[in-house]
């Protein structure tokens, strides 16, 4: 039998099964797929994109899961340790296990290359299919309300996305999901984010995507003040064979202001190293067992000041939110361990420079490796660029050449094949939190 023969015939199985199904809404019904052509009129933003000519029907019964339901239980993604690709097995393994069709729209620009797993991609998973790319509301055809688009996926290269995303949301009602690409969500913070959650749209981002690249740099950034890399540089520069003593890195203990996925890799390497790791998180418990953290603090300035007095490197990888901004201030400075070095490699706003500038000065810390700031780029007239003892780097510690690439595939390869099962999202986000 021709392939096209085949595909017709499963067809008119299918598409009685899906209307009688619950699953089914008023939008599913003629949407899906024969061959290259749709049951149904496609709208005319899908001339662009090539939906998936794969067919599909749906679990009987409802409950069906694809998986084992220990697997229910939610876990972070992490690019080292998760284990890859099991939706998208199960989804091609057995596509019966199929829960719903995601339809995607893309909040981002159109040249923005590292989107190419999704927007450049004709074999999207099983039961999916990319409708449209834009970056404002206007730029996503009123036809695609019709088509009842359930899935959104946002870009930091959209412009001016925290104004954009709420009038997408209002335009498009139908939006169950959104997924960020970053691990950040600050550049979509605004008055209507929280809201988000209450509306039942589940928020999910790229954390655990960046942490080992940004871990390697922490201990870099530790390295080059213990071996005193600066007087190196200037002794090679000047010819000049002057011995001096370093300090090992062995025994010093590594304090980590915000201990999610970023600040566990740098726990991982920093206990290689020999230091002894104490954090500060806002739910101490979950790292009750954790064997690579010696101590926990629950948040707050009395934690924080505690930190600081007994960590020879402190390490700042919090999130930038209501609650976190200006947390390390000039209080958190005075009360820091002599000789202290501090590396901000989270978010800028979560350091109050002024003070963090006032403590380099006056020899409070012996030293600063910053890879974001407070504005950036960094002003040319910041006192921070003339300052021996800081190590600046234009926030791309984690820009490797794939980096934002591999973010999308983590979106295709592992979320969105588990939407379709119905099975729990990676890296679900507060909205009101921020992270």
């Amino acid at each position: 039998m021709a392939p096209s023969v085949a595909i017709l015939t499963r067809t008119s199985r299918i598409v009685p099964a899906l209307v009688r199904s619950s699953l089914v809404s008023n939008c599913d019904i003629g949407k899906f797929s024969i061959g290259s052509k749709m049951i149904a009129s496609v709208a005319p933003a899908q001339q662009h994109f090539a939906p998936s000519t794969r067919m599909y029907s749906l679990s009987t019964p409802a409950s069906k899961r694809a998986w084992d339901p220990s697997l229910d239980k939610y876990k972070y993604w992490n690019r080292e340790e998760s284990t890859k690709g099991t939706a998208s097995l199960v989804l091609d393994m057995s596509p019966d296990s199929v829960q719903k069709e995601a339809r995607v729209l893309c909040l981002a620009s159109l040249d923005d290359a590292a989107n190419a797993p999704l927007t450049k991609n004709t074999n999207l998973p099983f039961g999916s299919r990319l409708l449209h790319v834009g970056t404002t509301p206007t730029e996503f055809p009123d036809s695609l309300v019709d088509e009842c688009p359930n899935v959104l996926f946002v870009s930091p290269s959209c412009p001016h996305a925290r104004l954009q995303l709420p009038q997408i949301l209002h335009k498009f009602p139908s939006i169950e999901w959104i997924h960020v690409r970053s691990a950040g969500i600050d550049f979509l913070e605004s008055d209507e984010l929280p809201a988000v959650t209450k509306k039942g749209i589940v928020m999910t981002n790229a954390k655990g995507q960046f942490s080992s690249s940004l871990a390697e740099y922490v201990m870099m950034a530790c390295s080059y003040f213990a071996k005193d890399i600066p007087r190196l540089l200037k002794q090679k520069g000047a010819k000049v064979w002057h011995d001096f003593d370093i300090e090992e890195l062995r025994g010093k203990t590594m304090g980590i202001v915000g201990y999610g996925d970023i600040g566990r890799a740098t726990a991982k390497l920093a206990s290689v190293y020999g230091m002894r790791v104490v954090a500060l998180r806002r739910n101490p418990k979950k790292s009750e067992f954790d064997p690579i953290c010696d101590e926990v603090y629950g948040t707050g300035k009395a934690s924080l000041q505690t930190l600081m007095s007994v960590s020879d490197y402190v390490v700042c990888s919090a999130p930038s939110t209501i609650e976190t901004r200006g947390m390390v201030n000039a209080d958190a400075f005075k009360a820091s361990k002599p000789n202290q070095v501090f590396i901000n490699m989270g978010r800028g706003p979560v350091v109050d420079e002024e003070a963090l500038i006032e403590s380099l000065r006056n020899g409070t810390l012996k030293g600063a490796a910053l890879d974001v700031f407070s504005m950036e780029p960094l002003p040319e007239d910041n006192p921070l660029w003339d300052m021996e003892n800081v190590l600046i780097s234009p926030h791309n510690m984690d820009k490797t050449a794939t980096f934002m690439h591999e973010a999308t595939e983590f979106f295709v390869n592992e979320n969105l094949p588990r939407f379709i099962l119905g099975d729990y999202l990676l890296n679900p986000v507060d909205t009101e939190s921020g992270y």
